[in-house]
């Protein structure tokens, strides 16, 4: 694959889920944000498996870079979450410290 079918792949899909993410209603925001919480551990996994299989320190450091990117991203969407589903609690629940 050449760089200019790559470049032309990846502004297709930075285009495509651009345009179905604008499109989710706002009640639809927090399945979706679980459901993607999924997906970015899929890409965690594919970035071990890659850092795994680097042999020079060119692609170590770019797998590194990889891994801490989607474990970054892992975490921070389940923090999006949990602050959005701490939203729709009681003003009781929340004193207590319960979960819903």
């Amino acid at each position: 694959m050449t760089g200019i079918i790559a470049l032309y792949i990846f502004m297709l899909a930075a285009f495509t889920g651009y345009e179905v993410i604008a499109r989710v209603p706002v009640i639809l925001h927090t399945p979706l944000m679980s459901g993607s919480n999924f997906v970015h551990g899929i890409v965690l996994v594919g970035a071990m498996v890659a850092l795994g299989n680097a042999r020079t320190p060119l692609e170590k450091s770019i797998g590194f870079i990889g891994v801490l990117l989607a474990a970054g991203n892992v975490v921070g969407g389940y923090v999006s979450t949990e602050r959005m589903l701490d939203m729709f609690k009681t003003s009781q629940e929340k004193r207590k410290g319960g979960r819903a």
